[in-house]
C-alpha cells in the first residue's frame, strides 16, 4: 500500500439555547490502525475521514458539565473528546476513537467484525480560557493498534458572548524554533545520486553514513518485555531515490507485548513511523522459536499529517532465534518492504520475549557474524603462521652467517 490521502476538513460550531456559539472546533484528522486479517496476519489500514460527518451528541458544556466534541463519520466510525474547564484553563480530557471493522473499504478481510473503541488521554497542555486553541502542523497520538493524526485545528469550547476569540494560544509544533519543513525534513535524509549526461559537480556530494545505533525498549507493567538495539535507514524510491537516517534522539518507541505476538513502533520526529511485528512458532513439541514476521512503513507529511508514502510487508520469516534469547547481527541486513521502500538495519540486537532482569539473554547470530566469528580465527592462526615462517627464516639465516663466520676463523 502506497500513495497519497485525502482527508476532509471537519467544522462543529454548537450553539446554546440563545442561539450563540458556544462551543467551536474546525480540525482535519486521519487514522492509521493496525488490524488483524482472516489469515491471522496484521495489516495496517488508513481511515479518513468522509465528506459527510455530523456531530450528534456535541454539548456545549457548562462550570459543572463538561464540553463535548462527537462527530460520526462513514460505515460506523465515530470520534468524541471531552473538555473541563477551571477559573483560568480548559484542557481535553478523554478521546474516544471507536472504528467499525465491518467497513469493507477500509478493512476488507478484518478477523474480528464489528466496533472496536480505543480510549487515550489528551496529552495537550492546558490552554488560556477564552483564547482559541490552533495548531496547524500534525500532532499525533498512538495508542493500542492507532495513531491519530491531527492538523490545521483551531479549537475553542466554553466561548464566551457567542464569539470565537482572537487571541491564539499555539501549539509547540507552531512556534518559530520549531522550524516545520516538508519531507524530508533532516539533514539524514540524503538524496542519492544518479548517472546524468549534465557536467560534474564541483563538490562531490557528501556520502552517506551509516545511522545512529539507538536502544528501544517496552514495558508491561513496570517490567521490560522488549530489548531493541539497532540502527536503521530507509531507502525510499518513488519520486527521487532517498536514503533517510533514523535519529534515535528523535525518536519514540511504543507498541505491545504479548506471550505469542510482539509489536515494536518507532516514530521519529511525527514523520517516519516503523512498526515491527514479532510473533512465537513452534518448530517440535518441546521447542519454539521467534521470528520476525511483518514491518510497516509510513512517511508523514509533518506540516499537515498526509501519508507521503506507507508500505508493509507480513510475509517475513527472518531474524529467527529461540525463545528466551536473543537475535543479534552487527552487519547491514536489507529489509525488502515493497517495490519503492526497504529498511536497512546496522548493530541489530533484538529480544520480545521473556526478558528478564532489563538485559539482554544469550544471543544467536546471525550467518553473516558467524562467518565473521569463523574467519577471525582464520585470519589470527595465518598471521601467527606467517610469524612463525618469518622467524625461522631469520634463524637460518642468522645460523649460516654464523657459520662463515667460523669457517673465515
Amino acid at each position: 500500500m502506497s500513495g497519497f490521502f485525502q482527508s476532509h476538513a471537519v467544522e462543529v460550531d454548537i450553539k446554546d439555547a440563545s442561539n450563540a456559539t458556544c462551543l467551536y472546533a474546525n480540525w482535519m484528522m486521519r487514522f492509521l490502525i493496525t488490524y488483524e486479517s482472516n489469515t491471522s496476519d496484521y495489516k495496517t489500514t488508513t481511515l479518513n475521514l468522509s465528506s459527510s460527518v455530523t456531530h450528534d451528541g456535541s454539548v456545549c458544556g457548562n462550570d459543572t458539565q463538561a464540553a463535548l466534541v462527537a462527530v460520526q463519520f462513514g460505515e460506523g466510525h465515530s470520534w468524541s473528546i471531552n473538555f473541563t474547564k477551571t477559573n483560568e484553563t480548559f484542557q481535553g480530557d478523554l478521546i474516544t476513537f471507536t472504528y467499525n471493522t465491518n467497513d469493507t473499504a477500509v478493512f476488507p478481510d478484518a478477523k474480528r467484525k464489528g466496533p472496536v473503541s480505543v480510549v487515550v488521554k489528551d496529552p495537550t497542555h492546558p490552554v488560556q480560557l477564552n483564547n482559541v486553541y490552533v495548531c496547524h502542523n500534525a500532532d499525533f497520538i498512538e495508542a493500542e493498534n492507532v495513531t491519530q493524526i491531527f492538523w490545521n485545528v483551531t479549537l475553542q469550547p466554553f466561548v464566551q458572548n457567542g464569539t470565537v476569540s482572537k487571541k491564539e494560544s499555539r501549539c509547540r509544533a507552531d512556534t518559530p524554533t520549531s522550524a516545520p519543513t516538508v519531507l524530508p525534513t533532516t539533514a539524514n535524509v540524503t538524496t542519492v545520486s544518479t548517472t546524468t549526461l549534465s557536467p560534474a559537480p564541483t563538490t562531490p556530494p557528501k556520502p552517506v553514513e551509516n545511522p545512529d545505533t539507538g536502544n528501544y525498549s517496552l514495558k508491561s507493567g513496570n517490567k521490560t518485555c522488549l530489548l531493541a538495539t539497532v540502527g536503521l535507514q530507509l531507502n525510499v524510491s518513488q519520486d527521487k531515490p532517498l536514503l533517510i537516517n533514523i535519529n534515535p534522539k528523535t525518536t519514540i518507541a511504543d507498541g505491545a507485548c504479548g506471550n505469542t505476538t510482539a509489536t515494536l513502533k518507532l516514530n521519529d520526529g511525527n514523520s517516519t513511523l516503523i512498526s515491527f511485528t514479532f510473533v512465537v512458532k513452534n518448530t517440535s513439541a518441546s521447542v519454539q522459536k521467534f521470528y520476525l514476521k511483518e514491518v510497516n512503513v509510513t512517511l508523514l507529511n509533518r506540516l499537515n499529517g498526509s501519508v507521503i508514502s506507507s508500505a508493509d510487508n507480513h510475509n517475513f520469516s527472518k531474524w529467527d532465534a529461540f525463545l528466551g534469547s536473543s537475535y543479534m547481527c552487527r552487519k547491514e541486513q536489507t529489509l525488502d518492504i515493497s517495490e519503492d521502500i526497504q529498511v536497512h538495519t546496522f548493530n541489530l540486537r533484538i529480544q520480545p520475549f521473556l526478558v528478564e532482569a532489563n538485559k539482554f539473554a544469550t544471543a544467536q547470530e546471525c550467518p553473516a557474524d558467524s562467518d565473521l566469528n569463523f574467519l577471525i580465527p582464520i585470519a589470527v592462526g595465518m598471521a601467527l603462521g606467517f610469524l612463525i615462517i618469518l622467524v625461522f627464516i631469520s634463524y637460518l639465516i642468522g645460523r649460516r652467517k654464523s657459520r662463515t663466520g667460523y669457517q673465515s676463523v
